[in-house]
């Protein structure tokens, strides 16, 4: 049996229907495919918003298959202390930004306020945050992980994001190299703009494809962003802005990623009413 990419019938993010087609690409040689899934990435561009995207999303069967693996170094518990370091900024700097950071100390687990992470991978985010103070919660899709993970002491479940139901519970939600995954970002930003508390902050991660090394990768011929199976969006930062400013964040913090190559890390803060 051969799955299939759902096709999207307008834009993911802005809704128009006018798109170009940027080319078709092979994701054989990519590690997690498997014969059942459709070999070619067809990219597209949106004439209205300029947002790339893929022509389609797997559905349900075919994430089956994909999420029946994952990366070796996505298995939580890997290499946890150079994991550690690669996160210790950012927890940091969010730690500083906190709803409860001023007022509260560190005497107790949830001193920091809760911290989801939507779909954790190596759990070295969490592994740190909890290390910081925050009583940590992770979701994946993957029950594998979510075993491992929990093994690790860490709270975590296989749920996806839209099945939690707990508005305004939420200090921080981070969707570290995430939003590329999901096939519809501007209803998961929705749901994440009602789980947060007020003023809480929403940490995301994503490749940045208008950057010189994006560039440079392309010229080489050498981009692995065009055939990662899993990835359904290309943002570039401006893009990426305008997304988190209509889903009722505000951006207070731009960096660039030392865990991927072309990647950018973006802190923005929660505004208006939970819904």
């Amino acid at each position: 049996m051969t799955l299939r990419r759902i096709p999207y019938e307008s834009c993911p993010l802005c809704g128009e229907k006018p798109v170009d087609q940027l080319g078709r690409y092979d994701c054989r040689n990519h590690a997690l495919y498997k014969p059942a899934l459709p070999a070619i990435m067809q990219w597209c561009r949106c004439r209205a918003c300029r947002h790339v995207f893929t022509d389609g999303y797997f559905d349900d069967a075919a994430l089956d298959v994909l999420f029946s693996d994952a990366h070796a170094s996505q298995q939580p518990g890997t290499d946890a202390e150079h994991g550690r370091n690669l996160w210790a900024r950012v927890v940091e700097r969010i730690a500083a930004m906190a709803p409860g950071a001023p007022q509260r100390g560190l005497e107790t687990p949830a001193a920091l306020g809760r911290w989801l992470d939507v779909g954790f991978g190596d759990g070295a985010l969490l592994l740190t945050v909890q290390e910081w103070g925050f009583d940590a919660l992770g979701i994946d899709l993957r029950e594998d992980s979510v075993a491992a993970l929990s093994a690790l002491g860490v709270a975590a479940r296989c749920v996806a994001l839209e099945q939690l139901d707990e508005p305004g519970a939420f200090d921080v939600i981070s969707m570290a190299d995430v939003l590329e995954h999901m096939p519809f970002p501007v209803p998961a930003l929705a749901q994440v703009h009602r789980l947060l508390a007020e003023r809480g902050i929403v940490y995301v991660s994503t490749p940045n494809s208008d950057t010189a090394s994006w560039r440079a990768l392309d010229r080489e011929q050498k981009n692995p962003y065009w055939i990662e199976i899993e990835h359904y969006h290309n943002f570039t930062r401006e893009r990426l802005h305008a997304l988190l400013r209509r889903s009722g964040f505000e951006p207070i913090w731009y960096g660039v990623s030392n865990r991927y190559k072309c990647g950018m890390e973006v802190i923005a803060r929660r505004a208006g009413g939970n819904g």
